[in-house]
C-alpha cells in the first residue's frame, strides 16, 4: 500500500489481546496500519491504552474516557483518571464516552451526567472527543449542541445510522468514523449508500477490534477476533462505496486522522 492508514479505534488494551499483543501490531503494521489509537473506556482501559501508548511511540496513541456502558461507575477518582491520562503526551483525544440507549447497560440519567462531565474535560483540555452513540440520537445532539462550539474537534466513532442522522452530524461539523460494519451484508448495507455524503476532509477509518471483524474478508479468519491489520478490508469496502481508489480513501483518512488527533 502507498499510503499507511491510521486506525483511529482500536481496543487493544482487551484481555482477548493479552497472548499476542505484540503479533497484532506486528502484522497491523505490515498490513500498511503504521499508526493506531487505543481506545480508553473505563478506569482500568485507560491506564492500560496510555501505558501501550508509551510503550510503542510512534505507533500506538490513546485515549481516556468511560464508556456510556460504564458510565454508572463514573466518579470522582475516574475523572481524575481521564485527567490525568490526557495530560500526557501519548494521550491524544477524550472519550470514548457518549450515549447508548441500546443496552443501558448504565442508566441513561447516568449516562448523560458521564457524557456532559466528559465534555467538559474536552472543553478544558482543548483535546477532540471520541463519541458513541447508539440509538440515543436526539439526546446525544441536545447535550452535543451546546458544547460544541467550545469543543475544539470531535467525531462519531463507528457510525452505523441512517442517512438522516449522518446528515446532521456532518451539518454539526462532527468527523465520522466507519468500521467494518460497513462491510455486513446483513446490517451494513445501507452505509453503503449514504457513507459518500460524508465530505472527504471529515472521513476516518477505524477497527473497533477485538470487535466488528469485516465479513467481507477472503479466506475466511478463523478467528472471529477483529484486529487492526484488517483495516484495508475496511478501506477497501469504503472506496468501492465511494466511488473512489483505496489510495486516495488512504490518503485523505490518514490526513484526517493525523490532523483530528493532532499527531504527526
Amino acid at each position: 500500500m502507498d499510503h499507511e492508514l491510521v486506525d483511529i479505534g482500536a481496543n487493544l488494551a482487551d484481555a482477548s489481546f493479552d497472548k499476542d499483543r505484540h503479533d497484532v501490531l506486528q502484522r497491523a503494521v505490515d498490513a500498511g496500519v503504521g499508526t493506531l489509537i487505543v481506545t480508553g473506556s473505563n478506569d482500568d482501559s485507560n491506564h492500560a491504552a496510555l501505558e501501550l501508548a508509551q510503550q510503542n511511540k510512534g505507533v500506538l496513541y490513546s485515549t481516556a474516557g468511560v464508556h456510556p456502558h460504564h458510565a454508572s461507575t463514573y466518579n470522582e477518582n475516574s475523572d481524575s483518571i481521564v485527567r490525568y491520562c490526557i495530560a500526557r503526551e501519548q494521550c491524544v483525544a477524550v472519550g470514548e464516552c457518549g450515549l447508548d440507549y441500546f443496552r443501558n447497560l448504565s442508566p441513561r440519567e447516568a449516562q448523560l451526567e458521564a457524557l456532559k462531565a466528559q465534555l467538559d474535560i474536552a472543553v478544558e483540555s482543548g483535546l477532540p472527543v471520541f463519541l458513541h452513540q447508539r440509538d440515543a440520537h436526539d439526546d446525544f445532539v441536545d447535550v452535543l449542541e451546546t458544547v460544541l462550539p467550545k469543543l475544539s474537534r470531535a467525531v462519531a466513532h463507528c457510525f452505523t445510522g441512517e442517512s438522516e442522522s449522518l446528515r446532521e452530524f456532518v451539518a454539526m461539523g462532527l468527523y465520522i468514523g466507519i468500521t467494518g460494519w460497513i462491510c455486513d451484508e446483513r446490517r451494513g448495507t445501507h452505509l453503503k449508500d449514504i457513507v459518500s455524503s460524508v465530505p472527504d476532509d471529515r472521513l476516518m477509518l477505524e477497527t473497533d477490534a477485538p470487535y466488528l471483524l469485516p465479513r467481507t474478508i477472503r479466506p475466511k479468519p478463523k478467528s472471529r477476533r477483529n484486529e487492526p491489520a484488517y483495516l484495508p478490508e475496511v478501506l477497501k469496502t469504503v472506496a468501492e462505496a465511494r466511488g473512489q481508489s483505496q489510495q486516495q480513501v488512504a490518503a485523505m483518512t490518514t490526513a484526517n486522522a493525523r490532523r483530528f488527533f493532532g499527531i504527526n
